[in-house]
């Protein structure tokens, strides 16, 4: 079977065939590290290991080398320490611990290899004397800065000419600069910001631009040229642009990777995520909220009682199982109905698995076919959790496990415990839905007074289609039927 895969440096969906099929070579842009990682940070993380787990499947996983940088040297991290008062080792440490904890939660595996800018500065230095040697960088007031005229089709991964590019860029305006699309690929140093003695003759100590740090790290761990290279669609330009540049003229090479693979846009309830329009919202955040009423109500009649041992935060692979609905380049818009949606679907699949005594523990089955054709075809995750309902419904328990876990859904602990699943499925009910549910019986009741019975099963109908089972009963005292409803299980 035939892995296709949207390339945005030819704008077509391609048969990916690897350099070297014993050593498939991914590299993706990583966090930089100063803070929380936010839902929007989530969406690539989680896409581009759902990448590495099929590639690893069709290749072997011992054929595949996936790199994710660590971005610690940067202006925003420099601020964070300043702001809190301690070292900037200290800022870097912590939240790359943060994330690794985050993203773990949310079912990602560990890349091949993970470097650290920091660690990488002297392959970056000698990346920048091979530039200006060879005329496609100049120094310029202790800053080195890339010479855009040298690359003649310098926005060809961004499908821009150089005008467009300048007429919607903002960009640093220096007197120094030749050229006003010239980016920095080295800059000296405020004092107390981190300092490394500067390459090509410069006296002043400085540190790295941005771009300059991918190029060399990509280079160290998967060579000159490699298979894919992937991030989220704002990274086209100008960072991925500008890597393409430095390492293409660099290398004296036509290609950085044969293919650019770019997620979309995430939105947060229809609308940009933003620190000023309150919803912005990080991983740490989501996993850890306070539940809706905190006490989730399944039925009319009082709170679901809350396991002894359940902690009151939100299972990360329903947000993984969120994101995956989409595929992979369209735009999302996280809502929480979306969540709670994708938390009860999710959760069904565990309740199938455990009724069918699956074992969730035992090695990987072999995936069947119309899911694995479905994730060929460019990453197509929303076929293939169709595939997954088809096989849910059919009760075809091996294909619902393997399908899973090659999603990296599967959680061999919620799939074994009833009292979670119960919990969870009874929260999905939000402040709302029970209002609704409410008003949708009363509206029942009313109607069947009326005797108008064909509106009464509608309604009736309407309710079973999302899950909710009403029961009627006479009132002893009064003589009138009083209706009760709950949440299937």
């Amino acid at each position: 079977m035939t892995l296709t895969l949207y390339n945005t440096l030819t704008r077509r969906k391609e048969p990916f065939r690897p350099l070297d099929p014993a050593n498939v070579r991914m590299y993706v842009c990583g966090p930089t590290v100063y803070d929380y990682a936010h839902i929007g940070n989530a969406r690539p993380v989680i896409v581009f290991d759902v990448l590495f787990r099929l590639l690893r499947h069709v290749y072997g996983p011992e054929h595949v080398t996936y790199a994710r940088n660590i971005t610690d040297v940067d202006d925003k991290i420099n601020a964070r320490a300043a702001e809190e008062g301690v070292s900037i080792r200290e800022i870097t440490e912590r939240t790359t611990r943060q994330f690794h904890e985050d993203i773990a939660a949310l079912g990602v595996l560990p890349p091949t290899v993970e470097p650290r800018a920091t660690d990488h500065i002297e392959d970056m230095k000698r990346l920048i004397e091979a530039l200006v040697a060879k005329g496609c960088a100049y120094v310029a007031q202790d800053h080195v800065l890339f010479d855009v005229a040298a690359m003649p089709d310098y926005g060809r991964l961004a499908n821009r000419s150089l005008e467009e590019m300048e007429a919607g860029a903002r960009v640093e305006v220096a007197p120094y600069k030749k050229g006003p699309m010239d980016f920095v690929l080295w800059k000296p140093s405020k004092p107390g910001e981190p300092a490394w003695q500067s390459p090509c003759g410069i006296a002043a100590p400085g540190r790295p631009g941005w771009h300059i740090e991918c190029s060399a790290m990509a280079e160290r761990h998967l060579g000159q040229v490699f298979d894919i290279h992937g991030g989220g669609i704002d990274l086209v330009f100008p960072h991925h642009e500008n890597e393409v540049a430095q390492s293409r003229c660099a290398h004296g090479t036509p290609l950085m990777a044969q293919v650019w693979m770019h997620n979309g846009f995430l939105q947060v309830e229809g609308e940009k995520m933003s620190k000023s329009l309150g919803n912005f919202v990080t991983i740490r955040e989501l996993l850890n909220r306070p539940i809706p009423a905190l006490t989730p109500i399944a039925n009319q009649d009082g709170p679901t009682p809350v396991p002894p041992d359940w902690k009151v935060k939100w299972n990360g692979l329903s947000v993984r199982f969120a994101m995956l609905l989409t595929r992979y380049r369209e735009p999302i818009n996280w809502t929480e109905r979306r969540f709670f949606e994708a938390s009860d679907e999710l959760y069904r699949f565990y309740e199938v698995l455990r009724n069918g005594h699956y074992d969730a523990s035992l090695p990987d089955r072999e995936l069947p076919e119309p899911m694995l054709r479905a994730l060929c075809d460019d990453l197509n995750t929303s076929a293939a959790i169709t595939q997954l309902r088809a096989a849910a419904k059919m009760q075809d328990f091996p294909a619902l496990g393997a399908g899973l876990s090659l999603l990296g859904l599967l959680d061999p602990e919620f799939v074994e415990r009833d009292d979670l699943l119960m919990f969870d499925r009874a929260r999905a009910l939000s402040s709302d839905d029970q209002a609704e549910i409410k008003r949708m019986v009363q509206s029942r009741s009313d109607a069947r007074k009326a005797k108008n019975f064909a509106k009464a099963d509608r309604i009736r109908d309407e309710l079973a289609a999302m899950g909710i089972r009403l029961k009627d009963s006479k009132d002893p005292a009064t003589g009138e039927i009083v209706t009760t409803w709950e949440a299937k299980r």
